[in-house]
């Protein structure tokens, strides 16, 4: 867990943008970009709707797409993907300290990374890390 809890860039997002930004690094990281149709079946939406995403988040300069070749997160796409995934990855791993199986707590830190406040992620970060 190398980033912070702290998340000021993502604040004027919707939760679906920070997921799709979420997907995008994850699927990156494999590949070196993100097409469509990655992005379509690791969210289970439509890969017209993933397109539409990328125009959204091409329009708020958090990614850059280019049609046919797929999408890669700008400087700021980048920060906020890792952000969220950080908020993710702790709420995970509390939630399975707690006894959560491992899909149910990676549903529901799906729902929490994008509510609870930064304060919230980063008292949950100190006391997973505790208790290692």
């Amino acid at each position: 867990m190398e980033a912070s809890a702290a998340s000021p860039a993502h604040c004027s997002l919707t939760m679906k943008e920070e997921d799709y930004l979420e997907s995008i690094l994850n699927i990156s990281e494999m590949k070196g970009y993100a097409k469509s149709r990655d992005v379509s079946e690791d969210l289970s939406v439509s890969p017209s709707s993933a397109s539409e995403m990328f125009v959204k988040l091409a329009k708020k300069g958090l990614i850059v797409h280019r049609k046919y070749e797929g999408v890669t997160l700008t400087e700021t796409g980048r920060s906020v993907a890792v952000q969220v995934r950080f908020r993710h990855d702790v709420l995970v791993e509390f939630l399975k300290y707690i006894g959560v199986s491992d899909e149910i707590a990676d549903k529901d830190a799906c729902f929490m990374e994008h509510e609870l406040h930064t304060e919230t992620i980063q008292r949950i970060k100190e006391f997973v890390e505790k208790k290692r």
